[in-house]
C-alpha cells in the first residue's frame, strides 16, 4: 500500500505524543530544579577521590603515583607527592599526595584517569550542578573538595563499587597469604640454621 510506512510512522509518533502526558516511562521532562531525575548507574561527569574509613585525608586510596596526571589528555590534573610517609586509616605507613588538584573547567570527562589508576582511587562522579561565578578558582578543586567516602561511591555506582571492593579484598587476602608464607619460610630457615651443628675448625699444623 502506497504510504503505509508514513502512516505507521505517524501512528508511532501519535502514540508517543499521547503517552507522554500520562505514562511515567514516556515523561521526558520534569520541573527542574524542584524535581530531579536520578542519574543512571553508568552516568559520569567529573572525577572524585575515594577514601576509606572516617578520615578523608588519612583514608585516601591515592598514593600519588601520578599515572593519572601523566595520562590525562587535557592535563587538568596536578599532583605533588608528599616527601614523607604517613599512617593511613588502618595505621599503615603510606605515601599520599601533598597536593591533588583537578581543574574541572578543563576536564573533558573522558574517564582515562579512572581506567589507568591501579589503586581504584579515582572514580567518576554524577554531580553536575557545579556552576559558580568564579570561572577559574571556583572550578579548581583540591583533594579536600574531591574526597568522597567509599559509601558515596556505592551509592552512585553500586554494581561497579561492589566489584571493586571484591577485587580489592581478594588482592588483600592474596598479599596477606603471601606475607604469611614468606614469614613462615624465614622462621623455618632460621630454625634450621640454629639446629645445624657448627662446623669443626680445621686442625692447626
Amino acid at each position: 500500500m502506497l504510504g503505509e510506512g508514513i502512516i505507521k510512522g505517524m501512528a508511532e509518533t501519535a502514540r508517543n505524543f499521547v503517552g507522554s502526558y500520562h505514562d511515567p516511562l514516556r515523561l521526558t521532562t520534569v520541573e527542574y530544579p524542584e524535581a530531579k531525575i536520578a542519574a543512571k548507574e553508568n552516568a559520569r561527569n567529573f572525577p572524585f577521590l575515594v577514601f576509606d574509613g572516617d578520615d578523608a585525608m588519612k583514608g585516601l586510596r591515592c598514593v600519588a603515583c601520578q599515572i593519572c596526571e601523566k595520562e590525562c589528555p587535557p592535563q587538568c590534573i596536578f599532583i605533588v607527592k608528599d616527601t614523607v610517609k604517613k599512617p593511613d586509616y588502618i595505621g599503615k605507613m603510606q605515601v599520599q599526595p601533598k597536593i591533588f588538584n583537578i581543574d574541572i573547567s578543563v576536564c573533558m570527562s573522558c574517564q582515562i584517569c579512572v581506567e589507568v589508576c591501579p589503586f581504584e582511587a579515582i572514580k567518576m562522579d554524577t554531580s553536575f550542578e557545579l556552576s559558580n561565578y568564579d570561572r577559574f578558582g571556583g572550578l579548581l578543586l583540591d583533594k579536600h573538595q574531591l574526597a568522597r567516602p567509599n559509601g558515596y561511591y556505592h551509592k552512585i555506582h553500586a554494581i561497579e563499587a561492589e566489584e571493586v571492593d571484591a577485587r580489592l579484598a581478594a588482592e588483600k587476602a592474596k598479599a596477606e597469604a603471601k606475607a604469611k608464607a614468606d614469614a613462615e619460610a624465614k622462621t623455618k630457615a632460621a630454625a634450621a640454621a640454629a639446629a645445624k651443628p657448627p662446623a669443626l675448625a680445621a686442625p692447626v699444623k
